[in-house]
């Protein structure tokens, strides 16, 4: 018989399970309960994540976001399971005790700039994309290792983890890396699951410095002595492998029936694409910057990074965060597709002075500049379902993979004109929901692995039926889409 506070943690039919879901700007432990027909979330404890430049560059407050998932554990009570999520590519080093070799740099850095080109000149970028299938971007964990080649901590490294592995190894001692976050950082082959051996090779790169492989739902160790202390938890308290990547969780968590759907991951990035069984690794693909990350069971994530909300964030930023609902109320009073930007461009990824760089991108293609607030913010979200318009397209193209709704899930969802926007764009249904997605499908993940959900669909039922969506109509045609995004292609 179960008593006392893990009784807690599985009472009446149900199990409690802790998602920690770090965030590029904010971190989360939620707490969802889970039993039959019944799947329910809520909010622990919220932290801000707040990146810190030093003199050797931006790098992530990674201790102050240890410390907000010990306060979230301890706020969230007893709990069946543990699992960590975050963000992609970024990672921590470890010396052969096991002690951190300072602060994770943050892939928004410049130290990447030029690597890139580096790299190709020993391995072209058709090879690579051959044998990796990831799109190129400028913070992939290969760049990032290769403008780390040389110095003084790299070579002091026994020992590199993801930024979720990390969080996990200081949960319970033991270290790992988790495949779905692990095929982000174009060292994998996602045609086997494992390393791309041949590529770490010739680029001089040892794997040796990863942990073993793990897959959703693996186990992760126990929470060791002194968090269960801290956390005022008694033991024992497993931590589950869940799909680490934010995406990968999320994308999890989609309340989709059947195949013929496209997914949006909205947040800080805009993730746009569709599930499938293989990898697409033609050069038409590569050409196209879609990538082939791992996901749950084996599927494959086929996707484009957009910039996403990032637009909109800095913007509230330099504003001086303005009230955000009464500004979109004003954006949706803004004639559409005045003007738009490209939101893949790289000249957006950095942070500072938003307003004025989206104002010099629309001056410079010959479009009308944004003069007010809701003039910026309207050409920021008609530019992103312009983006998601794009993407959902060129991927149904490129995998031969009809498309017949489109699920917008992530924060995205609780912005109701970016969805009708899209809905527009695309000329198909979008279905809105559930805003937190990602930690919705860390929990599922665990409760699957203790036997709280059944495997194949049975975990998207469950979110369909128990949680809110909003069904976004498209009005119109889509005539005006096209021919501002023929403007923006013939600048």
């Amino acid at each position: 018989m179960t008593t006392g506070r893990a009784g807690a943690a599985r009472a009446g039919g149900r199990a409690a399970y802790a998602a920690v879901d770090l965030g590029a700007s904010s971190g989360r432990v939620m707490v969802g309960r889970v039993g039959p027909d019944m799947l329910e979330l809520t909010e622990a404890h919220r932290f801000a994540n707040r990146p810190v430049r030093l003199p050797e560059g931006l790098r992530w407050d990674v201790l102050a976001l240890y410390a907000g998932v010990l306060d979230g554990l301890r706020a969230a009570g007893p709990v069946a399971s543990v699992g960590v999520d975050s963000w992609a590519v970024d990672y921590g080093l470890l010396d052969a005790e096991g002690a951190l070799l300072g602060n994770p740099a943050h892939y928004r850095d410049a130290r990447t700039e030029g690597v890139a080109e580096k790299v190709w000149a020993t391995v072209p970028p058709a090879e690579l994309y051959a044998a990796t299938g990831v799109q190129y971007a400028p913070f992939n964990t290969l760049y990032q290792l290769a403008a780390a080649a040389g110095t003084t901590q790299l070579g002091q490294a026994r020992r590199l983890l993801l930024i979720p592995d990390l969080m996990t190894y200081w949960l319970t001692g033991e270290a790992g890396t988790e495949l779905t976050n692990a095929s982000t950082t174009q060292l994998i082959d996602p045609r086997t699951g494992d390393w791309a051996y041949g590529v770490a090779a010739r680029l001089g790169i040892d794997l040796d410095l990863f942990a073993p492989l793990r897959r959703p739902g693996d186990p992760a160790g126990l929470l060791r002595p002194e968090v269960l202390e801290g956390a005022g938890l008694s033991g024992p308290v497993p931590v589950t492998a869940v799909a680490s990547h934010d995406t990968a969780s999320a994308v999890a968590a989609v309340p989709a029936a059947g195949e013929r759907f496209a997914y949006l991951c909205t947040g800080t990035w805009s993730l746009a694409g569709v599930e499938l069984a293989a990898p697409v690794l033609t050069e038409e693909s590569r050409a196209a910057n879609f990538t082939n990350e791992l996901g749950l069971d084996g599927t494959v994530r086929y996707l484009r990074n957009i910039m996403g909300l990032w637009l909109l964030q800095e913007c509230l930023r330099d504003w001086g965060d303005p009230d955000l609902d009464g500004l979109l109320r004003e954006a949706a009073a803004v004639p559409g597709l005045r003007s738009v930007v490209d939101a893949a461009d790289p000249v957006f990824l950095a942070p500072g002075r938003m307003p004025a760089r989206i104002a010099d991108a629309c001056r410079a293609t010959g479009q009308p500049v944004p003069a007010t607030r809701a003039e910026t913010t309207r050409c920021v979200l008609d530019s992103l379902a312009l983006a998601h318009r794009r993407a959902v397209a060129d991927a149904e193209r490129l995998a031969d993979h009809p498309v017949d709704v489109v699920h917008l899930v992530g924060g995205g969802a609780r912005n109701a004109l970016l969805c009708r926007l899209t809905a527009d764009a695309c000329g198909l249904p979008v279905v809105a929901g559930p805003a937190e997605a990602a930690a919705l499908g860390n929990v599922l993940v665990q409760a699957r692995a203790h036997g709280r959900v059944g495997e194949g669909d049975a975990a998207r039922r469950l979110v369909a039926s128990t949680q809110p969506l909003t069904r976004y109509a498209p009005r119109g045609g889509t005539g005006p889409w096209r021919a501002a995004q023929a403007r923006l292609a013939a600048r």
